[in-house]
């Protein structure tokens, strides 16, 4: 039989141990703030998240409870590099320890806007930041949305604001602008603003002001949420922006139509300076009457010129009216000479009678009968002194035609010996006035008169200088001319 070792060990039932190692963990542990990337991100479907905390050389893993989870600043996201506030303990089932998490924010500036700027280059690729899809504000809202919360100063800017410019209906959604929560009330508020139909008991704005003060980055973060910024690009209403700052920006002021650098330069924006308006109306207005009178002096001037290029009416009137006066005395007198003149000429023709008209064609009739007769009695005869000169012999006849034609050849002599063309053609000269007739004497002719002298081959045109006196010389006989 053996006898156990005598030892000052003490011995653990097992649930006493783990027991004892949860108390020492959890003494001298207590809350923690552990810094590294989330890996291993499970959702349970009971409403827990489970994941685990790294860094180069280790990895511890952790628990966020159901209740924690909705009210968390910061989800938990893989790869995402936080501080996770809690207190550690054991998990006895399987001999380990865990990290319950009640507190989890991003680790660090860096961090947060290398989140931001992956979210803003995936909603760029969608087109959720396009110019084309900004719209333009309207020149004079009647109502004014803001979301914003109702008990920072911005809302008092805004109002202060509006009221100095040009006062106008505000219409106010409460909202909290930063913690756990708030990204999801501004998207409802802006989502809720476009779901308000026209006409209706509420009034829909004509454009909605986003607003908050200023604060850190991770006071923002609420704008820079992806479900806001969806809302702010989906928002069928003119919305612009004024997060923080002037130097501050988020992902909203990218998808809104408009940025403002502050609440109040929003305000600025979204209704127009009164007195401005007034200043721009008075001088359009003053504008348009001295267009207005440069018009009606144009047109006078026109009028005018038109005016003396019309003729004198009333003188035109009056000379027509005397012209038609003297028309309607000359009408009567010209109509009765007018008659008179047709009278003659019906006067001077005769029609005559059908009587007269039957017996000069009778007589026309009788004229060709007897022409008709006669002719028929020259045709006999022609046949019968044809008949007779057949009889008669050829010789004879021939020696009559060559007596004749000897008798006619002399005859054509003398006639050529006495014609003047024969006188022309030994020199002489035959002078025609313009008329063709002949100058026969140097009285008749004037001076530079256009006479035309006849030669035997032709005929020339010459102008006279006068006549001149005949120096006396001796008698010669020259001869007649014809």
């Amino acid at each position: 039989m053996d006898i156990p070792a005598t030892t000052n060990i003490p011995e653990y039932a097992v649930s006493d141990l783990n027991q004892a190692i949860k108390r020492t963990i959890e003494g001298a542990f207590g809350r923690v703030r552990v810094k590294g990337e989330i890996t291993e991100l499970k959702r349970h479907t009971s409403g827990h998240v489970y994941l685990a905390l790294k860094d180069e050389t280790a990895k511890i893993e952790a628990v966020i409870w159901k209740g924690t989870v909705r009210g968390l600043a910061t989800q938990p996201e893989n790869g995402a590099e936080v501080v996770a506030t809690g207190r550690l303990t054991t998990y006895a089932d399987r001999s380990k320890y865990q990290l319950i998490i009640d507190k989890l924010e991003y680790a660090g500036a860096g961090a947060l806007l290398a989140r931001i700027e992956a979210l803003r280059q995936r909603l760029i690729g969608e087109g959720l930041f396009d110019a084309g899809r900004k719209r333009a504000l309207p020149r004079l809202p009647l109502v004014v949305g803001v979301v914003t919360s109702v008990s920072g100063a911005v809302i008092q800017d805004i109002r202060t604001t509006i009221l100095r410019r040009f006062p106008r209906h505000i219409l106010i959604w409460p909202v909290t602008v930063q913690g756990a929560g708030s990204a999801e009330q501004i998207a409802r508020a802006i989502a809720g603003f476009s779901a308000i139909s026209a006409g209706g008991p509420v009034p829909r704005p004509d454009v909605v002001i986003v607003a908050r003060g200023g604060g850190s980055l991770e006071d923002l973060m609420a704008f820079n949420e992806e479900v806001v910024v969806r809302a702010a690009a989906a928002s069928t209403i003119p919305l612009i922006s004024a997060v923080g700052h002037e130097t501050d920006t988020t992902l909203i002021d990218f998808a809104s139509d408009r940025r403002a650098p502050t609440p109040t330069a929003a305000a600025e924006l979204a209704v127009p300076a009164r007195a401005d308006l007034l200043a721009d109306l008075a001088q359009t207005g003053a504008r348009l009457q001295a267009t207005a009178r440069r018009v009606l002096n144009d047109a006078r001037m026109v009028l005018l010129r038109v005016e003396r290029r019309l003729p004198d009416v009333p003188g035109r009137i009056e000379q027509a009216r005397l012209r038609l006066d003297d028309y309607g005395e000359r009408l009567p007198r010209g109509a009765g000479a007018l008659i008179a003149r047709r009278r003659e000429r019906l006067v001077a023709l005769r029609v005559p009678h059908p009587r007269e008209a039957i017996i000069a064609r009778r007589s026309r009739l009788l004229s060709l009968t007897a022409q008709g007769n006669g002719g028929m009695a020259q045709t006999l005869a022609t046949k019968r002194d044809a008949r007779a000169l057949a009889r008669f012999g050829a010789a004879p006849l021939l020696a009559k035609l060559r007596e004749r034609r000897t008798a006619l050849e002399g005859f054509s002599a003398r006639l050529e010996s006495a014609s003047y063309q024969a006188v022309l053609a030994r020199g002489f000269v035959l002078v025609r006035d313009a008329d063709g007739a002949p100058l026969t004497r140097a009285a008749a002719v004037k001076p530079a008169q256009r006479v035309s002298l006849i030669f035997g081959d032709g005929e020339v045109g010459a102008v006279t200088e006068g006549a001149r006196p005949r120096r006396s010389k001796p008698d010669v006989d020259q001869g007649a001319l014809l």
